[in-house]
């Protein structure tokens, strides 16, 4: 059987490692914060490393959860990091990343080894649920082995032929998400300055046509965001579009409508409401009206 590594138990991490264990795959698991990786471990009666290189020597195919750039690179490129031990085949960044960062990850990658950009899309309930849908950046052929870990994890993976195209896709998922959810916010303001209840907003506005999925969803945290655990944060969000804004320069493509997303997130972020969940996007447009 092959042995599956998992790095990065976060909100999203936590899901899609549990549902790999419960799928009946043998796995590893290693987390920065080692009380969450050692919970876990005794929950799914599965192993822990101590650190990355442990992780990689242990394993066959190591999956990363990761929050950005430089936590990615300290996992697989640091004194202990994954790079730095024979043992792991296969390494796939599963956290939303530049498309630069995986780009220097295949070119530093251990010699007879692969990285693939597998960046996911949905959120908490979703990967918990085994309904993400996998964004996977190699050929049909090169995700073949993966499949198994793969299909337990998501709903649906797409591969998109190249390392890296992953990556990209997701980003252009995420600033498409976030543009939503700055609209909504708009949209909502404007409707609550008539006099229209909030609830009664919302019920038009998944009843229409521009009801996106996430909309439905993350309704309950819209209504009443403080209630609510956090899902994904506005800082996670600021930085997804700082990516995409800097990919776009380098790329010559015009993203007008995302550059002003970034800056409202970022003045949601000056305002303290980086921790918060991206909903919370409405809290913040509701206070710059009054």
């Amino acid at each position: 059987m092959t042995r599956v590594g998992f790095a990065g138990l976060g909100r999203m991490g936590t899901h899609m490692a549990r549902r790999l264990a419960i799928s009946g795959h043998d796995l590893v698991l290693w987390n920065r914060s080692a009380d969450k990786a050692k919970s876990l471990g005794a929950e799914l009666n599965c192993d822990i490393a101590e650190t990355p290189a442990e992780l990689a020597a242990k394993c066959d195919v190591v999956f990363t959860m990761l929050a950005d750039d430089p936590s990615s690179e300290a996992v697989h490129l640091g004194p202990d990091g994954l790079f730095n031990v024979t043992g792991a085949r296969t390494f796939v960044e599963m956290g939303t990343m530049s498309p630069d960062h995986i780009s220097d990850l295949a070119a530093q990658k251990p010699a007879g080894t692969q990285v693939i950009d597998a960046p996911v899309s949905g959120a908490t309930q979703a990967a918990e649920d085994g309904a993400l849908m996998i964004m996977a950046g190699c050929t049909t052929e090169a995700a073949s082995p993966l499949m198994p870990f793969f299909d337990a994890m998501g709903r649906e993976t797409i591969c998109l032929g190249r390392c890296g195209a992953g990556a990209v896709m997701k980003l252009a998922v995420n600033s498409l998400i976030h543009g939503i959810n700055q609209t909504l916010s708009e949209a909502m303001t404007l409707a609550e300055a008539s006099g229209i209840a909030p609830e009664k907003a919302f019920d038009v506005i998944e009843a229409s046509a521009a009801c996106a999925p996430m909309l439905r969803y993350r309704r309950p945290l819209y209504l009443d965001e403080t209630a609510h655990d956090v899902t994904f944060t506005v800082a996670l969000a600021e930085k997804d579009m700082a990516v995409t804004a800097a990919l776009a320069e380098r790329l010559g493509v015009a993203m007008p409508q995302g550059r002003v997303t970034l800056e409202k997130l970022s003045e949601a972020v000056a305002a303290g409401f980086a921790e918060r969940d991206m909903a919370a996007m409405l809290n913040f447009m509701r206070e710059k009206n009054k």
